[in-house]
């Protein structure tokens, strides 16, 4: 007698998720935008990088789907096994954020607390990089304070694995706020007016995290982190960067979804930085 066939279920897991995210990640109606199937694998392996609690959260940038259509992928990759864990939508101006609820307001309430304020001003009009001051630091820690006010309701009001909201960012710098969500130690600021930085040609160090998944695919390696602070200001920001660093090596070790943690940086200066 020849071997048993396999359920479904336990049909390989890679070419699922390249499925999940062509299927229900399409741009528009009617049609389906031909996600490469690396890119495809490379935003689950940032899904369940959230869900294992290596970041407190994931800017979807993949496309133009909405939080219905974002719901529809979690609940796919959920039926394949991954990110079992509660997650969290969070609409703001047209962007999506994939969130780690606990994480999230864990991540929130500790900027509040930092000193010095982990906020770095690059208004087009500065000469270099800066700590902000006390009051633009005020202002800023107000919008996270409204934030986690959001996201503690939005959490106790919402039932189900995935729960969504949608905040409205009067006056806030949602490259700020992002930052922050994303986990970055330190967050840029400037002027919204200007739209413009001090950043081109700035010597930034660049941080990246990387991690085998060997759970979804053996050949996989998922960039979790990508972020870049002045090196005029790294000796400044030693303390929250040591702290950023030792937390992520704490929440990797308890965790089984990653291998193989590579955490590199390499000092780079760019004609022009977009954020």
């Amino acid at each position: 007698m020849g071997p048993a066939e396999a359920p479904a279920g336990c049909a390989p897991l890679a070419p699922r998720l390249v499925a999940a995210a062509r299927e229900e990640l399409g741009a528009g109606a009617g049609r389906r935008r031909r996600l490469p199937a690396a890119r495809a694998l490379q935003l689950a392996g940032e899904v369940l990088a959230v869900a294992a609690g290596l970041k407190p959260a994931l800017l979807y940038d993949c496309g133009a789907a909405g939080m219905a259509e974002l719901r529809r992928y979690l609940a796919r990759l959920r039926e394949a096994g991954l990110a079992p864990s509660r997650l969290h939508l969070l609409g703001a101006e047209g962007s999506a954020l994939l969130l780690h609820p606990g994480l999230a307001r864990r991540r929130l309430a500790a900027v509040l607390r930092a000193q010095p304020a982990p906020f770095v001003d690059v208004s087009a009009g500065r000469h270099c990089p800066v700590l902000c001051g006390p009051a633009e630091a005020e202002a800023i820690r107000g919008h996270l304070s409204a934030l986690l006010a959001h996201l503690g309701a939005a959490e106790a009001s919402s039932a189900g694995p995935v729960s969504s909201s949608e905040v409205v960012p009067t006056g806030w710098n949602l490259c700020t706020i992002v930052g922050v969500l994303l986990g970055y130690p330190a967050a840029y600021t400037f002027t919204t007016e200007e739209g413009d930085n001090c950043l081109a040609m700035i010597p930034l160090r660049v941080f990246r995290v990387q991690a085998s998944c060997p759970r979804i695919s053996d050949s996989l390696r998922v960039q979790i982190y990508s972020f870049s602070i002045p090196e005029s200001l790294c000796t400044e920001l030693k303390e929250v960067l040591d702290t950023w660093c030792d937390e992520l090596k704490e929440a990797f070790s308890a965790q089984q979804d990653f291998a193989d943690l590579c955490i590199a940086s390499e000092v780079v200066s760019l004609p022009a930085v977009a954020l």
